[in-house]
């Protein structure tokens, strides 16, 4: 028997853990990069925040400084145009800007500042154009106006080096990642794959329940499922070789009377006591086949069923059945309690009856002539007794077994019993055989104790 372990011999995509592998990478990517964006979008408000508080802290202390250039200067400015600010020592130090009068007239403008810097309405606050980030702020008392100007380039930068920052790493981290889940995944679910093995080599010769430790409990779960089922499978195989044997045992014997009967009244002309001896062959084939059936469905218990049952109903039908026969009319009693609340038990109704009835055949066939009893008990018992010559403590021992022969008289007794015995396992209650009875010098008593509703 071949079988295929997930993960060896199949494309990965389609294993389980080829599935898992790729969601898990997925998922962990996708949620990553969602991070990711959200980093660089707080991370892009606080750069824009900060830069803002610079370029307003950076206006506050310029304006002063402007304002005397523009005092300094004011008469030569009005002759000459706007002051050009002289270039800074540093040129990380400079700074744009320019002053301007309430009619917009530049009157201060720094050395650095490149045309159309400023090209944005001049009203306090906040204001972009493609280039330029700009801080507009009026004197308190005079009727000037001091705006800053601030590179958006700055800004990009230090967004773009943020967002490399974290997008490298996810790069660099994602076929690391991928590695670890499928060695991990590989690892959790071969556990997966011993599983199905054991099940791939069950059959109908192994059955056996699949023993494998350390399952999570999912898997676990499955597993139970599964013995049970294989349970249920070898049952319903055990129950199919033992009506496979049964049948060949039991029913070798009554064939072959049958046709020797048939035979020898067939070589002498159809003489009546050989067709008699034929019928009743067939009438023990018959019988015995009933039997079997019946034993058939008392192993598989698929068609037991759990519901209350009056035992004095029960064994009022049973009782009825063989009161048909005149033979059996006076030699068969019914003992029934006065008060039947307590002969309520749980059980399949046509299960006890088979139960029952075999157990009256029996004590009819092997009492003789002898007087037999069924009684029902108050507390969920059925008895069957008859007053026959009974069976010794040896005997009594395997008498439920099958095909057991005591004696040329009791040949076939096991089997009767055998069915009794596996129907009362079904109900989870008790076969009592005694003989002789309790408190009777012989005969035979069978009891049925059950479980009460």
């Amino acid at each position: 028997m071949t079988t295929t372990t997930p993960g060896r011999g199949a494309n990965p995509v389609d294993t389980l853990a080829g599935r898992l592998i790729r969601t898990l990478i997925l998922w962990i990517g996708g949620v990553w990069l969602l991070g990711v964006l959200g980093v660089v979008w707080y991370v892009d408000r606080e750069i824009n925040h900060n830069f803002d508080n610079e370029l307003i802290e950076v206006s506050h202390r310029m304006f002063d400084i402007a304002i005397q250039d523009v005092d300094a200067h004011v008469k030569d400015a009005e002759a000459r145009g706007p002051l050009i600010a002289p270039t800074p020592t540093f040129e990380d130090a400079a700074v744009i800007y320019q002053v301007l009068d309430r009619g917009e007239r530049v009157l201060v403008r720094s050395a650095e500042t490149p045309a159309g810097t400023f090209d944005v309405p001049v009203a306090p606050g906040f204001a972009s154009n493609t280039a330029w980030r700009i801080y507009t702020v009026q004197h308190p008392t005079r009727p000037l106006f001091l705006q800053v100007a601030d590179p958006l380039d700055e800004r990009r930068l230090a967004l773009n080096r943020t967002l490399f920052g974290l997008v490298i790493p996810l790069g660099a981290a994602l076929p690391l990642l991928a590695w670890l889940l499928r060695r991990i995944a590989r690892q959790e679910l071969a556990v997966l794959g011993r599983l199905a093995n054991e099940i791939g080599q069950r059959n109908g010769t192994h059955l056996q329940p699949i023993a494998l430790p350390g399952l999570p409990q999912e898997l676990q779960l499955v597993g139970d499922h599964v013995n049970r089922l294989l349970d249920r499978l070898a049952q319903s195989l055990d129950v199919e070789r033992a009506l496979a044997a049964n049948a060949a045992h039991e029913l070798r014997t009554p064939l072959a009377a049958a046709r020797l009967r048939l035979q020898t009244a067939l070589d002498a002309d159809l003489r009546r006591e050989d067709v008699v001896a034929a019928l009743e062959a067939l009438r023990m084939l018959s019988h015995r086949t009933e039997r079997l059936l019946q034993l058939s469905r008392a192993e598989s218990g698929a068609s037991l069923t759990r519901a209350r049952v009056d035992l004095v109903k029960l064994a009022a039908t049973v009782a009825q059945d063989f009161w048909q026969d005149d033979r059996v009319l006076d030699r068969l009693a019914l003992q029934v309690p006065e008060c039947q609340d307590g002969a309520i038990v749980l059980g399949d109704f046509d299960g006890l009856a088979i139960a029952l009835r075999n157990l009256v055949e029996n004590a009819l066939r092997y009492a003789g002539a002898n007087p037999v009893e069924i009684e029902v008990r108050p507390e969920g018992v059925l008895v069957v007794r008859d007053a026959g010559p009974g069976v010794s403590g040896t005997e009594l021992a395997t008498l439920a077994q099958r095909h057991v022969r005591h004696t040329r008289e009791r040949t076939g007794y096991g089997l009767g019993l055998s069915i009794v015995a596996t129907i009362v396992q079904k109900h989870e209650a008790r076969l009592e055989l005694a003989s002789p009875p309790p408190g009777r010098p012989r005969g035979f008593e069978a009891r049925i104790v059950l479980q009460p509703a």
